[in-house]
């Protein structure tokens, strides 16, 4: 199956549930946060799917995995970033764990387009 659209890939899909997760986590962080953590954190997610898209959109499996390495390095960003969120004591240990799994979710998924792509080329 040749996929026509980004918004057929699953990763898209997972990657765009993870960025609303972000947005309703990151509303509640302190005000005095807005221009630090929320707006990285939330910059980072939207990086995602932003990525696969663009990547997927390009001409060639070269520039899509290039695309794809980036949104694999913003995935890992906001899963650091919900680290420290937890750290400092912005949401819970529970909270922190549904993203984290969300997080790893898109970076298998990620990283099983990459191989599959790297497979063909």
């Amino acid at each position: 199956m040749t996929v026509k659209d980004y918004r057929e890939l699953i990763v898209w899909q997972k990657a765009m549930d993870l960025v609303e997760m972000i947005y309703h986590t990151s509303v509640k962080f302190p005000k005095e946060e807005l221009y630090g953590l929320t707006s990285q954190i939330r910059r980072a997610s939207v990086s995602i799917p932003s990525n696969i898209a663009e990547g997927q959109g390009r001409r060639t499996t070269r520039d899509f995995l290039h695309f794809l390495g980036m949104a694999y390095g913003s995935v890992k960003e906001v899963e650091t970033q919900v680290l420290i969120a937890e750290r400092l004591g912005y949401i819970d240990k529970n909270h922190s764990l549904k993203l984290v799994e969300a997080t790893t979710e898109v970076a298998r998924l990620i990283s099983g387009l990459t191989n599959s792509l790297e497979r063909k080329t």
